[in-house]
């Protein structure tokens, strides 16, 4: 009898200290971001910076100078790109070579970092700087230290993995939202990363509807509505759900905003946008915030 008493109590012991394991577990720390970035609120910037700040003389995009430069004048959060060399270092780049935004040429995955770093940083009018391509690491602690958002856009040559790990690597969970562009990606990023904030393609009340029968929580979701205006009805739906909703006006939409007047930002915001996606940000920042 005392043996089967035992017993009892140890496995009772050890019961409890799974069920106490598995609810710790199940405690996941979410970003930061997920509460800030809700419709009903407004206190997030409400413009985003296209690959960190292009058309800027001096200033190349996705460079930590370029994020410096365009934070000391505006509330921002930051688009950027994640590469990957040759030896497995993430870099911020948006093309798969390096011929465009620097005084070097060839594809990042075919060389090392140390290859990178004899070569300047050019602007979009070919004028070479001093600067050099950063390291994913360099932003994220930068961006840390200085308390700037950062939207991540994974090339499709990097596993997205390897970024969510370095993010993770850093503490940087509470600055960055993950960007997807369909809903299958939106599904692989939430089983790796549940507790962020993903930036999801919904430029339709479709687009939408295939997201929702994923069953990812609509708090983990900020919406990018596309680079052209969708009906006032898909915004008012997105926010409904308290869902944030981002325009891109980069392309088009800006060259409109320049030939008839930065008002057009004003009245895109008016319609539901609450954040502008923009190779403008000065002037789109300027339109929205007088």
């Amino acid at each position: 009898m005392k043996n089967i008493f035992l017993i009892f109590v140890v496995f009772s012991f050890f019961s409890c200290n799974k069920l106490t394991a598995q609810k710790v577990s199940a405690e996941v720390h979410h970003s930061k971001l997920i509460e800030l970035f809700k419709a009903s609120e407004n206190n997030y910037p409400n413009i985003s910076v296209h690959r960190g700040g292009k058309g800027l003389v001096d200033y190349p995009e996705n460079s930590l100078e370029v994020l410096q430069y365009v934070s000391d004048s505006i509330s921002a959060i930051y688009e950027i790109d994640v590469a990957q060399t040759k030896d497995g270092h993430l870099v911020l780049m948006h093309d798969n070579s390096i011929d465009r935004t620097t005084t070097g040429s060839g594809k990042v995955s075919d060389l090392t970092y140390d290859e990178l770093l004899k070569f300047n940083m050019v602007d979009d009018y070919g004028n070479e700087t001093k600067f050099k391509i950063p390291l994913f690491s360099e932003i994220l602690a930068w961006s840390k230290e200085n308390n700037v958002i950062l939207t991540v856009d994974i090339k499709p040559s990097v596993s997205t993995e390897v970024v969510i790990d370095a993010i993770r690597e850093a503490s940087a969970e509470d600055i960055c939202i993950i960007i997807t562009y369909d809903v299958e990606e939106t599904k692989m990023v939430y089983e790796l990363a549940s507790d962020l904030l993903i930036s999801v393609s919904a430029r339709s009340n479709e687009e939408f509807d295939r997201l929702l029968e994923t069953k990812i929580p609509t708090n983990n979701m900020i919406a990018f509505t596309g680079t052209r205006l969708s009906d006032v009805s898909l915004f008012k739906r997105l926010h409904d759900y308290n869902i944030v909703c981002m325009l891109g006006t980069i392309g088009n939409l800006d060259k409109s905003a320049e030939a008839k007047g930065e008002k057009l930002y004003a009245k895109w915001k008016k319609m539901g946008i609450d954040i502008i996606a923009t190779d403008r940000p000065f002037a789109a920042f300027g339109a929205i915030n007088m």
